[in-house]
């Protein structure tokens, strides 16, 4: 779901300890990453002579963006010790596995470990995936044996099928919920009003419906006032890409852009009647 570029993907940390790990416990890592490429730079030469000019220019993209990371690694080494200290360290449960059973606990860790790392000003933006794409949990703690996959593949006509995926959607509603709770109860650091008065959350999927894999109305809710935009209100834009609802998003966040994805369903640029 999230990409630091064209045809880059950046692989998600699915396990809670990992990602406290990465927030918290990296100043180690970081003296470790400093110039991870340094001894690598003869190895990368031989590789690039090998290559064709495409495969050269992949690998050449490649070693910028990770010597983007090392710099930005390095410019976080001289601020991470202070933002850290100004703000207390989450606790999080010993012991949990990941595995399906523990989905309700994984994700309530997953949020407080955002919230947190938004606080200190880790981050500013996050993405939060609950499930693979072509996911099949099991939805136990809801009294559901079947995988989510296969009942989202049923036909409408299937009212048992149909009853447990209101029950599954609802679930997932109250975790984007349970973000805008914890997020409300936050002080914004340095501002008047909550972290949710400060913060826009974009809650979506890929798909309109699941059993024909339709793009056509795919539901984008926000939470929250870090964008100026009205709540409370529903709007349908029949007919209209996404992609230009994604340029908006953009522009909002003061990067407007000329195209999003594909520039062939941009042509018309940005919404408006959000504000």
């Amino acid at each position: 779901m999230s990409y630091s570029g064209p045809n880059q993907p950046v692989a998600p940390i699915d396990n809670p300890y990992r990602m406290f790990e990465k927030l918290y416990g990296q100043a180690k890592n970081r003296e470790l990453l400093a110039s991870v490429l340094d001894e690598l730079t003869e190895d990368f030469a031989k590789v690039e002579r090998m290559l064709g000019s495409e495969d050269r220019r992949l690998l050449e993209d490649h070693l910028a963006m990770v010597r983007q990371v090392e710099k930005e690694l390095q410019d976080e080494r001289r601020l991470g010790s202070e933002r850290a200290a100004d703000h207390a360290v989450p606790e999080l449960p010993p012991n949990v596995r990941e595995d399906n059973d523990n989905m309700p606990q994984i994700s309530r860790m997953q949020v407080e470990l955002m919230v947190n790392a938004m606080a200190a000003d880790f981050t500013r933006i996050a993405t939060y995936q609950i499930t693979n794409s072509v996911g099949q949990p099991r939805m136990k703690w809801l009294d559901i044996e079947e995988g989510h996959h296969e009942l989202s593949h049923e036909p409408d006509d299937n009212e048992p099928a149909y009853e447990k995926l209101i029950r599954i959607n609802t679930w997932y509603a109250e975790q984007i919920a349970h973000l805008a709770k914890r997020l409300s109860e936050t002080p914004e650091p340095g501002a008047d009003g909550s972290m949710l008065d400060h913060t826009t959350i974009l809650w979506t999927n890929e798909l309109g419906k699941g059993n024909s894999h339709t793009r056509e109305d795919i539901p984008f809710v926000f939470v929250g006032g870090g964008l100026g935009w009205k709540t409370g209100v529903a709007h349908r834009f029949g007919g209209t890409p996404h992609n230009r609802l994604l340029m908006t998003l953009c522009a909002a966040m003061g990067h407007p852009v000329d195209s999003f994805g594909n520039p062939d369903y941009c042509g018309d640029g940005i919404l408006t009647g959000l504000s």
